[in-house]
């Protein structure tokens, strides 16, 4: 008997040609793309009849759930309440872990399936070496997406499959579907936040907070002030374009400061730490098999940096070999050992400690 898999659908080439390997696996697929918001880039009425149009060509049932209580509830407001608090929140990690990989799960085993897929590039396998099931990096570096799938609860790894684990690079991706004439081959990549289709984020923050944007002082490190900012919602740790300020020299924003409503701006130096201290977190392998070789990872784009780790009373404490640029309240940090297998996951909620050469994690959210 084949055994059943709900695959998660965006119209994209990527959960598309993962429909096609699934079938092709010998698995009974259903496929389904969850509604989430009006207007979404990966779920509007364009998406959902791409998704139509690939079930119809394979042959495969295909459905669609409304999630978008949830999804206001889990991740725009989240989205929203974070940049109140003056944080730099990835939503994609927010849907990761209450929508795709959990509320789709429940629908999976409401019809019966034996898992859930979706086209992400990352890989799931049983450990010898930990003895249980792990996530770890796919083989398609550049495209790896185990950064927003820390999230996944443990206990449910066994139950996902990644149909792209395998392939190298997503050109391999486009001529699978081309070469199956798969409706979406020649289809480009969303890469903006999915329910803020035009990337504009001020204006979606504008028209969605319920608390006054205020102007206020940007200053220097050591106190002194050099202009004015119009909101610190419209910045981020690290940023330099858009500050419009002239200084004799290059500067980067390197605090949100919320109490003080000011922006503090430094010299890119001033922005590389190589502490931080880690809390709410959730292993995905437990602590003591961790290797002595620890590699984390502070944003999606950023390389993987070797770190000393310490655990004690719930907090992991960080020491990186080398200084870390812009380590940002909000964003998260992601474990991995040489292999590539993520160990553990934690939302990150960074203190500034200015003038100083010490990040300090507070609690998170």
């Amino acid at each position: 008997m084949k055994k059943k898999v709900l695959l998660g659908m965006s119209g994209g080439v990527d959960s598309s040609t993962s429909a096609l390997l699934l079938q092709k696996q010998g698995y009974e697929v259903i496929g389904t793309t969850l509604e989430l918001y009006r207007g979404s880039s990966c779920c509007n009425q364009d998406t959902i009849m791409d998704a139509k149009k690939i079930c119809n060509q394979l042959g495969i049932p295909h459905f669609t759930y409304n999630f978008k209580d949830e999804f206001k509830k889990y991740v725009i407001d989240d989205f929203i309440n974070c940049y109140k608090e003056c944080k730099t929140p990835n939503p994609c990690i927010e849907c990761n872990k209450y929508i795709k990989f959990d509320l789709m799960y429940k629908k999976a085993q409401e019809l019966g399936c034996d898992y859930i897929a979706t086209g992400h590039y990352a890989k799931i396998g049983y450990s010898n070496k930990y003895d249980e099931y792990v996530l770890e990096k796919s083989n398609a570096e550049k495209k790896d997406q185990t950064y927003f799938l820390y999230s996944i609860k443990k206990e449910l790894l066994p139950k996902i499959l990644f149909p792209l684990a395998e392939f190298n690079d997503k050109s391999e991706i486009r001529k699978i579907a081309e070469e199956n004439e798969l409706a979406v081959a020649k289809k480009p990549d969303s890469e903006e936040v999915c329910f803020i289709p035009n990337n504009n984020y001020g204006s979606f923050l504008e028209k969605n907070m319920d608390t006054k944007i205020k102007s206020g002082n940007v200053v220097l490190t050591d106190g002194t002030k050099i202009g004015k900012h119009r909101g610190l919602i419209y910045y981020t740790v690290g940023q330099r374009k858009g500050l419009g300020i002239s200084y004799e020299k290059p500067i980067y924003v390197i605090k949100l400061d919320k109490e003080k409503n000011e922006l503090v701006v430094g010299t890119e130096e001033e922005l590389y730490q190589k502490q931080l201290k880690a809390n709410e977190l959730n292993f995905l392998v437990d602590f003591e098999k961790w290797d002595k070789e620890v590699f984390a990872k502070i944003r999606y784009r950023a390389n993987i940096a070797k770190a000393e780790v310490i655990f004690d009373k719930d907090v992991l404490e960080v020491k990186f070999e080398e200084p870390q640029r812009a380590i940002t309240k909000g964003q998260s940090v992601v474990f991995y050992d040489k292999e590539g297998v993520v160990l553990r996951w934690r939302k990150n909620n960074v203190k500034v400690k200015i003038g100083g050469k010490k990040h300090v994690i507070i609690k998170g959210i």
